[in-house]
């Protein structure tokens, strides 16, 4: 298996500071974890997303610190900025390669449902991840779903069903759920919906309607608290 290869500087900025690394196209991470001593790095932002595009968080990757020491690392977790969609923070986990890790594997829908395109049914899925057992170098970017076996509304896929590389299981449940169709809604449950709804934004009406009233309520009272003589001398 080809390795993903990233590299890494060592950080000395900290804090608030790190802002200015940012400002220059650089993320801030950390790496910890097996056969190393917890690291504060560097890594340039476009290199660093175009490694997490064909790895995502279940692919080994090789990260190389200064050119010196490389790990085989996962990418562990991500802090995005949400105002800029922007990757703000990353931290690496050191993995052993010799020894079975877990790892959580993104599900990947495959195929086209019959039961969506000619029943007119909605596909629901369930998870989009499975945690899996096997030596890293077993560990795959995703694990197919093929959903063109969901024929009828009483089809579905469960965790049993998925096929993964040998040398790797999944630990969760056989039996959970991982993808079904729901048939479309009569015109009945459409109408019912519809009623539900309006009943609902009617009641946020007189809710909002009493809390007006018992706010002007509140304001009166502590006016004419505030009006009344006091027994204290001035």
């Amino acid at each position: 298996m080809a390795e993903n290869i990233l590299n890494a500087t060592i950080r000395t900025l900290v804090g608030r500071k790190t802002r200015s690394l940012r400002s220059m196209g650089e993320i801030p991470a950390v790496v910890y974890g097996s056969g190393t001593k917890p690291a504060s790095l560097t890594i340039n932002r476009n290199a660093f997303l175009k490694t997490y595009g064909q790895a995502g968080e279940s692919t080994i990757v090789e990260l190389s610190i200064d050119g010196k020491d490389s790990l085989h690392v996962l990418i562990q977790d991500t802090q995005v900025d949400p105002l800029i969609n922007e990757v703000t923070h990353v931290d690496f986990r050191s993995i052993d390669m010799n020894k079975e890790i877990e790892a959580d594997v993104e599900l990947e829908v495959k195929g086209e449902s019959p039961a969506v395109k000619a029943l007119g049914g909605t596909l629901v899925l369930s998870r989009d991840y499975v945690t899996v057992r096997c030596l890293p170098a077993k560990l795959v970017r995703s694990i197919a779903v093929d959903i063109s076996r969901l024929a009828t509304f009483e089809d579905s896929i469960r965790v049993k069903d998925l096929i993964v590389p040998e040398g790797m299981i999944i630990i969760d449940q056989p039996t959970l759920s991982i993808a079904s169709v729901e048939p479309p809604r009569s015109e009945e449950e459409m109408a019912a919906l519809d009623k539900a709804i309006e009943v609902d934004v009617s009641a946020v009406e007189v809710a909002g309607k009493k809390k007006e009233e018992a706010e002007e309520a509140g304001e009166a009272g502590e006016a004419e608290v505030a009006s009344q003589p006091t027994d204290e001398k001035p």
